[in-house]
């Protein structure tokens, strides 16, 4: 195995114990920075020991050392960052930070023969944006949440439905509760306002919905009679709705930045794409509605496979291979380098695409998958 090679095994090492960190926090409601950062100290050293050990290369063969250092969780990063900077002291290794949107925008590029440019949408638990990819570190970013992040949202109501205590969704985290429940419920039982539909830009905002939930959730429960904690009668329903909201908010806003791109030449008309990566990408509603509107306006639509949706190092270690390819961002002095737990990705457009004021067709009209 050549040591190019081995970034491509230490990554499938490292979900190993990601599951562990994910098991977690399942039980926990969520990411807490503390405990991810406590087992980030208890797994790191020995991922590194196993990922050796399989892939039969030791440290000193490797080409250089890839390590995610913006943006997230600040206490985690700092784990991360501490022991790769140590390693690459010791071993006198090449180091190459790694954003963390860039990678999840740039792994399509490991399944697929993708050219540049790309239109690609990042949805995430920590994360919602719309860029351009012009280049490995070429970014034009069109629109991002100004709130919270789709996934977070999608949690966050999972909590307030208490579907920890559902027969069907004790063993899932909260967005995939959503999925599974949505899958038998009736969306057009409830409606929720869409956010944002006075604004013609690629921004998203999920605060106000999760609050608009929230209160038809409590009424709800009024109606029915239950405490806070009880399982609602019309739970599916309620995920049902909820997901079709954040589904169509997030397709009006992609169906602008694709007509933005091909109206001012970022992307051609002939062979444009759209690549959708992240861990709400797993959403196979999300993923179909975002599959129809790429058809229906001649775009390629391509997503890396689930498992490299979700946060997961492969990604990271393509990135450093990207990088290392292009000459880019491969550092031989560590020296005044630190995590940061925000970070923009590339040159920020979205007043551009505000200034053009695209009105968005109704998707109804063109989308037949809302009808479904």
């Amino acid at each position: 195995m050549t040591p190019a090679l081995l970034w491509w095994t230490m990554p499938a090492m490292f979900w190993e114990k990601r599951c562990t960190v994910r098991r977690k926090s399942i039980y926990t409601g969520g990411i807490i920075p503390v405990v991810a950062q406590q087992l980030h100290r208890e797994n790191i050293e020995q991922v590194v020991k196993e990922v050796l050990s399989v892939s039969g290369v030791s440290v000193h063969e490797l080409t250089a050392i890839a390590t995610t250092v913006k943006p997230g969780l600040a206490l985690s990063l700092g784990v991360g960052l501490q022991y790769s900077l140590n390693l690459v002291k010791r071993c006198q290794k090449p180091f190459i930070p790694i954003h963390h949107m860039e990678a999840h925008a740039l792994t399509v590029r490991l399944t697929h023969h993708v050219e540049f440019p790309f239109l690609v949408l990042l949805l995430s638990g920590g994360h919602c944006l719309l860029a351009v990819a012009q280049g490995v570190s070429d970014f034009l970013l069109l629109g991002q949440s100004i709130d919270i992040a789709p996934g977070d949202m999608l949690d966050k109501v999972a909590r307030r439905l208490s579907l920890r205590k559902h027969p069907e969704c004790h063993s899932m985290a909260g967005g995939k509760a959503i999925e599974h429940l949505a899958q038998t419920g009736n969306r057009q039982q409830h409606t929720f306002r869409l956010p944002m539909q006075q604004y013609r830009n690629c921004h998203f905002s999920f605060s106000g919905l999760q609050n608009l939930v929230n209160k038809a959730i409590i009424q709800k429960e009024k109606e029915e009679g239950i405490q806070e904690g009880e399982i609602l009668s019309c739970v599916k329903d309620i995920a049902a709705a909820v997901q079709h909201a954040v589904a169509v908010h997030i397709i009006q806003r992609t169906y602008r930045a694709m007509l933005f791109c091909i109206k001012n030449s970022i992307l051609s008309s002939k062979n444009a794409t759209l690549v959708v990566s992240g861990g709400v990408a797993s959403n196979q509603y999300i993923r179909k509605g975002l599959q129809t509107l790429a058809d229906a306006n001649d775009f390629a639509f391509l997503c890396p496979p689930p498992r490299l949706c979700t946060d997961n190092g492969v990604m990271i270690a393509w990135n450093g291979i990207e990088r290392l390819r292009a000459g880019l961002g491969v550092l031989y002095s560590t020296d005044g380098i630190r995590y940061e737990p925000k970070a923009p990705l590339g040159i920020d457009i979205s007043r551009r695409v505000e200034e053009d004021s695209i009105k968005v067709p109704k998707l109804n009209k063109k989308i037949r998958w809302l009808a479904s």
